[in-house]
């Protein structure tokens, strides 16, 4: 029984040292919050009830203050708001002591847009990473991730997801901060092209690391009439101008050269011609 009080009173001691802790943070938190329109705020005049109201923060920034009529509140902190309410009352209240506090925020939202995903006004009602955002995003795979950003303010503060999103690499995260704009472009062309002398030819959707004979045998392999040796990559260089590549299917198929098995990108088409008989 002795143990367990002295237990008790160790976790009480933790407990007595650890809440002033996490009331100055949440405080620090609160005090840098920027009141936007749709923010509900409450404010008390200390020993003034009449003077005491709440207020919704109108889409032109303002509020309405008994006795002094409109002031604007957006774009401010609640402790910058409250200097300037104490101003402004000490011409009806001697020395009022003024405290503001945000009831209901509305003003805590991200944007996404750009055309490779559906546009969306995200609600930030608790703490959201760039990867727990985009893991809520329809057929972002199919977007343009690598022409993709987060712009705050008017600077680029993270560009290319492909690492994050499609890597896995976690340190390309990032918390994501009311009014952020996310960036997501198409992906105009996000397949390769199997043609000519295969089984099926078609489109296939492109995914990292396809190789070229991968995109053959989705397609049906080879007829009876290809000449696996004539099998080209046709795609576009950095300045737009078409390249072809040649591609030794059978030193691949049967001298297990994998130089030959050249990784594909999107938008490339793959060209196995006839033979000759």
């Amino acid at each position: 029984m002795k143990l367990r009080i002295k237990s008790y009173a160790g976790l009480i001691r933790k407990a007595i040292y650890i809440l002033p802790v996490l009331l100055f943070a949440t405080t620090a938190l609160a005090a840098d919050y920027i009141i936007g329109e749709g923010d509900m705020l409450s404010v008390a005049v200390w020993g003034e009830k009449d003077f005491s109201f709440s207020a919704k923060v109108r889409p032109d920034g303002k509020i309405t203050v008994p006795a002094i009529g409109e002031l604007t509140a957006a774009n401010m902190t609640a402790k910058n708001l409250q200097a300037v309410l104490a101003e402004k009352l000490r011409v009806v209240v001697k020395k009022p002591v003024v405290t503001v506090a945000v009831t209901e925020i509305t003003n805590n939202k991200a944007y996404v847009f750009g055309g490779g995903v559906k546009s969306t006004v995200f609600a930030l009602n608790q703490r959201v990473t760039l990867l727990q955002l985009l893991c809520q995003l329809e057929d972002v795979r199919k977007a343009d991730l690598t022409g993709a950003y987060v712009m705050r303010g008017k600077k680029k503060i993270r560009e290319d997801f492909t690492k994050l999103f499609i890597k896995g690499n976690t340190d390309e995260d990032i918390v994501i901060e009311p009014n952020d704009v996310i960036y997501i472009p198409m992906n105009i062309d996000n397949n390769v092209y199997v043609m000519g002398a295969v089984t099926a030819p078609k489109p296939i959707e492109y995914r990292e690391g396809i190789t070229v004979m991968e995109a053959i045998l989705t397609a049906g392999g080879f007829t009876k009439f290809a000449s696996p040796n004539d099998t080209f990559i046709y795609r576009k260089d950095q300045k737009n101008k078409e390249v072809s590549i040649n591609v030794k299917i059978k030193k691949l198929m049967f001298d297990g050269d994998l130089t030959q098995n050249l990784t594909l990108k999107p938008g490339d088409y793959v060209v196995v011609k006839e033979g000759m008989f």
